[in-house]
Parts: C-alpha cells; structure tokens; sequence
C-alpha cells in the first residue's frame, strides 16, 4: 500500500512543492524591489485571484474523484465524458471571469482595504494576470482528470515546466525590462498557457485512444451535469468557505497596518509550503479511494487510510522541527528587510503549531473528494469556519494579530477533528 500511496504522492508533491517555491520566488523578487510595499500588493492581488480560481476548485476535485471511480470500474466511456464536461464548464468560466474583470477588480480592491500605493501596485499585477483564467482553470480539468486516472506523472512535468517558465520570464521582465511586478504577473500569464497547450498535447499523445469515445452529445445533455454540479456544489461552498477565511486573513492583516500584512504575507508562505506538500498525499488519497470504491475494494480502502496516516504524522512532525530551528533563515532568503523579518519572531509559535494542527484536515479531504462525499466536506468547513471567527471577533480588541494566528489554527484543527467524527460512516457505506 505505501508503495501506491508513493507513487502517486511523490510526483504530485513535486508538482505542488513548485507552486509555493514560484510565489517565494515572486515574494523574493518584489521583496528586493525598491518598497516592501510590493509584498502587500503581492499578498492581496493573490487574495483576490485565489477567491476566484479556488472557487472553481471543484473543476479539479470532483474531476478528480468521479474519474478514479470510473478508473476503478474500467468504464472509458464515463472517463471521456468526465474530462469533457469539466472541460466545458472551465472554458466558460475562463471566458466569463475576463468579461466580468473590471466588476471583480472594484469588488477584490473595495473589500481588501489597503493603502493606496499598496492597492495601487496590486491593481497593476490584476490587470495582467487576469488573462491567464481560460488557461488556469483548463489545467485544473487536466490536473483533475491525470490524478483520477492514476497518472500523477503527467502533472508532475506540467507543473515543472511551467514554473521554470514563469521563474526565468520573471527574472527578465523585471529585471531585464524593468517592468517590476508587472512584468511578475506577465510571466505568470504567459506561463499558464505554457501549461495549458502542453496539457492538451500530452494527452493527445498518451490517450489519444480515448478519442473513440468522445461524444460532443454529451455537452448538451444537460441531465448528465446533475451529478457534477451536485458534488461540486458541495465543493464549492466548501471552497469559498476556504477562502473567505483565508481573504479575511490577508483583508484583517491590511488592517493591522503594511508591517503586519508583510510579516502575515511571509509567514502564510510556510503554510502554503507545507500544505502543498501535504496535499501530495491528499492528491494519492484521491485517486486510490476512487479506484477502490469503484472497484469495490472496501479492505484496501481501510489499509489505506491507515497508511495515509502514518505518512501525515511523521511530515508533520519534521516541518515543526523546521519550524522552530529554521524559520528565520527561511524568512531572511525571502526578503532582505530586516525589520519585518525582526517583527515576524513574534509569531513562530503560531508557525510551529501549524503542521500538526492542520494535516488531518488535507488527508480526510482527499479521502471524501475520492469517495465523492462532498457533503461532509463541506459540513466540516462550515464548522471550522464558524469557529474561526467566533474566536476572532471574542477575542480581537485584548490579542490582536496574535488572536488572528489563534483563530486560523483552531481552524485548521477544527477541520479535521469534525472529518475524523464523520469518516467511518464514509468509508463503512461506500458502494
């Protein structure tokens, strides 16, 4: 079981480690620009565009789940229409969020309070990267639809081309061009499609036999969307749930005055790294769930979870010790300010606590996106959420940003703890 736990885990870590590595890499160029207020600009334009795309997160994870079980049940013909459907949905989304742009932009900015040279620069890099949309959520269907059908390997090479890609064009549009955090958001455009044309490509040439099965019918048929949107509606709740947490995080640092929102800005980059890390796993716990209940494994799913879990203890229990030994030396490559980096000791701890608080919450999401449980999911957000900023607004006017780091590590433990209550009836009843 570990060895397919790994399988699946190893490449899709290496394709998510690149995402948080690319916005250290962002963050290490803005953070040598001439104003520390690049890093605000940095954290609230990626606000506003993770509000948008993580909201059609659920092109990724119902793809995900629905074609590992039709993986597991050796259904082609479903495994088509998935990919098709998804394909559909994100194609239009893509279109949409360019048209509506200016009225996303006035509403992200008009709700994310921020200083006016901070908003300013954000303003510049939204403007640019908001054409990348048909490209991002295209991949999300790809990323989604790889995973379900066991392939990690794929992603993995996407995701790594597209980051090197954005890395070498964001060194020469800012420093080259002088474009400064225009010439970031450029690089990321031009690298989402980078992406997005390999992955039509590569699946051109790896499962082009599939093409036999391909029934344009299918788009119009609008009751074989039910039980897409019906999970994925879940997903959805679930996923803006996530984000308004994560908005209000980003929108109360603002608040707190530009220091407070670098020190967040960097700090909530050891929290991406870790959970891009941890979502590796998740990625693996996808797909194996999905191809046993579909191939009605109930035995393999058990040892699964168990092995699932061994693996998420002793990652979590490394980046806490990285946590407290290196979390300065971390922050000192990601900008040379030193007064931020001073200001941000005050808030180890809360980094420290984060691994072990939180890695339950991406493995039992894994799990119910692979068993389509989306309602649970979604229930245990809700939950979380609801504490967060029970705890917050309690508490705020006597801790300030200390109860804001508070609050969003109950959070994450609040997560998994409901997940935990709710999972044997999940994995008891599948099929």
């Amino acid at each position: 079981m570990n060895r397919s736990i790994l399988q699946l885990a190893i490449p899709n870590i290496i394709s998510n480690i690149t995402v948080p590595l690319l916005g250290m890499v962002d963050i290490y160029i803005v953070g040598h620009l001439d104003s520390e207020d690049y890093i605000g600009a940095i954290a609230l334009a990626t606000m506003i565009f993770n509000f948008i795309y993580w909201g059609f997160a659920f092109l990724r994870m119902g793809t995900s789940g629905f074609t590992a079980q039709s993986y597991g049940a050796e259904d082609k013909q479903e495994q088509v229409n998935i990919l098709m459907r998804s394909f559909a949905v994100a194609m239009i989304a893509g279109m949409l969020i360019i048209l509506l742009q200016c009225f996303i932009a006035n509403a992200g900015f008009y709700l994310l309070n921020a200083e006016p040279t901070v908003r300013t620069y954000a303003q510049e890099y939204f403007s640019v990267y908001i054409w990348a949309a048909p490209a991002v959520l295209g991949m999300y269907t790809f990323n989604g639809w790889y995973v379900g059908m066991q392939n990690a390997k794929i992603p993995m090479v996407v995701a790594i081309g597209v980051n090197i890609v954005n890395i070498a064009l964001s060194f020469f549009f800012v420093y080259g061009f002088g474009m400064k955090i225009k010439g970031v958001a450029f690089a990321s455009v031009c690298a989402q499609y980078t992406g997005f044309i390999s992955s039509l490509v590569i699946w051109n040439i790896k499962y082009g036999g599939l093409k036999q099965f391909v029934n344009t019918a299918i788009l119009t048929n609008l009751k074989s969307y039910i039980p897409f949107f019906k999970v994925n509606t879940d997903i959805f709740i679930r996923t803006m749930a996530l984000v308004t947490v994560t908005t209000f995080f980003t929108s109360a640092s603002s608040k707190e005055g530009k220091d407070i929102l670098a020190v967040n800005a960097l700090l909530m980059q050891m929290f991406i790294l870790f959970s891009y890390l941890m979502d590796g796993f998740a990625y693996a716990a996808e797909a194996l769930t999905g191809k046993f209940i579909g191939a009605r494994k109930r035995t393999e799913l058990k040892q699964l979870v168990k092995s699932l879990f061994v693996w998420g203890i002793a990652i979590a229990g490394i980046f806490t010790l990285i946590y407290a030994l290196f979390l300065e030396q971390i922050l000192g490559f990601l900008t040379d300010k030193t007064s931020i980096i001073s200001l941000s000791r005050n808030y180890q701890f809360w980094i420290m606590l984060i691994p072990i608080a939180s890695f339950t919450a991406f493995l039992w999401d894994g799990i119910f996106i692979g068993a389509t449980a989306s309602k649970q999911m979604r229930n245990s957000m809700l939950v979380a959420v609801a504490g967060f900023f029970v705890i917050y607004y309690l508490f705020y006017p006597y801790y300030a940003n200390n109860i804001l780091w508070f609050a969003f590590i109950i959070y994450l433990a609040l997560r998994g703890i409901v997940q935990s209550f709710m999972a044997p009836a999940i994995l008891n009843n599948s099929r």
